[in-house]
């Protein structure tokens, strides 16, 4: 068995254990391939996806054509080691809640794949290394901002924000944004008001991203004390919320242009897509509104919607510079 201290939703320390999962095999003789995969979940390769996502598009607007492409691949090896990271640390800390919780009750600390110590050799390797390879193969300036969002989403985030507030997802989403600037520091090796305005698309855009998810899980969260805005306020609350950071969204996306960073093909489809956004959204307070619960609130539509939104909107960004 393995066991892990249990920590209550304030964030104090308990001396009450919990069990968190059993191995099949002693720990000399679990599977490599198995191990190695559990590595890897370690540091949530479908996040650093969405990251990378909106980090090698800004790469493009910076150079405004095509960046040299050695730098786009050491920005995002980089990146991910940093992500990574971040994300073992998040797990290595979430580890009693995981063990509680349906949709991270896999995750490899809490089935004893791989134990608390060996994960936390594994995220400081991979923040050192990151940022060590941030600032001899890309520049100090990003790796300063590389090891800045990784503090951010751990420290900040993971053990102050997470168990303490509804608002968790909104300030803790700042850790988010920051490949958008590491992106343009990377060609750059500035911050640009242009790379600020998708750091503020990004901010406004992790909310209502994040809810929807929340608002199917919330029973997950109430289980272990996280004050997700769903468990706290209930969805019609939520639901008004995603509206008006939808807007807000919707609205900053369409500034770069007026700014005089993109042309009008950036802004046709930043405007195509705010539209069935905010659709989508408006369509959820709707059924919030009327009391819709379960299956028939399709809240997870927005949810799918909000990665389709990001990804078409950034590779709109990438584009743009060909088309001026």
């Amino acid at each position: 068995m393995t066991a892990v201290e249990s920590r209550p939703a304030g964030g104090g320390t308990s001396h009450a254990f919990k069990a968190v999962g059993e191995l099949t095999e002693s720990p000399g003789h679990r599977p490599f391939g198995a191990r190695a995969k559990a590595f890897v979940a370690l540091t949530k390769p479908r996040v650093i996806e969405l990251l990378l996502m909106t980090t090698v598009p800004v790469m493009f607007l910076a150079a405004e054509g095509v960046p040299d492409l050695w730098l786009v691949l050491a920005t995002c090896i980089g990146g991910y080691l940093s992500a990574g990271g971040a994300g073992a640390f998040n797990m290595w800390y979430d580890r009693d809640i995981d063990a509680l919780m349906d949709r991270t009750s896999q995750r490899p600390l809490v089935t004893g794949m791989v134990s608390p110590k060996e994960c936390l050799v594994f995220a400081s390797a991979l923040t050192v290394g990151s940022t060590l390879w941030f600032w001899f193969l890309v520049n100090p300036l990003s790796a300063m901002l590389s090891l800045g969002a990784n503090a951010f989403y751990v420290v900040v985030y993971t053990m102050i924000l997470k168990r303490r507030t509804a608002q968790n997802i909104v300030w803790g989403g700042i850790a988010g944004c920051m490949p958008v600037i590491i992106g343009w520091s990377a060609v750059a090796n500035s911050v640009s008001w242009a790379s600020l305005v998708l750091f503020l698309v990004i901010f406004f855009w992790t909310p209502p991203h994040y809810w929807p998810l929340s608002m199917k899980v919330k029973d997950d969260y109430e289980r272990v004390g996280v004050p997700m805005l769903p468990v706290i306020a209930g969805n019609k609350a939520v639901a008004k919320q995603i509206v008006l950071y939808s807007w807000v969204m919707v609205a900053v996306s369409l500034s770069l242009q007026p700014l005089g960073y993109t042309s009008w093909f950036y802004t046709v489809v930043a405007a195509a897509l705010g539209a069935f956004w905010l659709k989508e959204a408006h369509a959820l307070q709707a059924r919030a509104k009327a009391g819709i619960t379960g299956a028939k609130l399709k809240e997870m539509r927005l949810f799918h919607w909000s990665i389709t939104y990001v990804s078409l909107l950034f590779v709109a960004v990438a584009v743009d510079p060909f088309l001026r």
